[in-house]
């Protein structure tokens, strides 16, 4: 994590985008469950969006993950992203995500996160190393 004076300020890396964006929507789940590398892979859920850009389709994976634990009460652990396209039209994303159900007994919560936010969004390359950053309203 990124220092902020607010919100999680969040970059996230790999060898390329895709890996970026996996690393992104772990770095989410790390934020709301503290001990999220104790988390089974006992779900699959496949997670699909679209955007108009590069930048929207980052918000739209972030907040369908986000959504995910809310509204459904599961906890990802792991992301493999089967198809991504954020370079050109049509921007999307398809992804099996593996995780538990949501269990207060073994999960410790983190910080409560309201949204993923465009503020300081950021997609970049540095030394070899593609990047993602981007914000988390909390």
């Amino acid at each position: 994590m990124l220092e902020h004076t607010s919100d999680a300020y969040i970059e996230a890396y790999g060898e390329d985008l895709k890996e970026a964006f996996e690393e992104a929507g772990k770095a989410l789940f790390a934020v709301i469950i503290r001990n999220i590398n104790e988390a089974k892979k006992e779900l699959k859920v496949l997670v699909e969006t679209d955007g108009i850009d590069r930048y929207s389709l980052l918000y739209n994976w972030l907040e369908k993950l986000l959504l995910l634990f809310e509204l459904e009460g599961v906890v990802v652990s792991s992301i493999n992203i089967k198809e991504l396209s954020a370079d050109s039209e049509p921007y999307y994303i398809k992804a099996d995500v593996f995780g538990e159900k949501y269990d207060p007994k073994r999960h410790k919560s983190g910080i409560h996160v309201k949204s993923p936010t465009y503020w300081l969004m950021e997609f970049g390359k540095k030394d070899g190393i593609t990047f993602v950053r981007f914000v988390l309203d909390i």
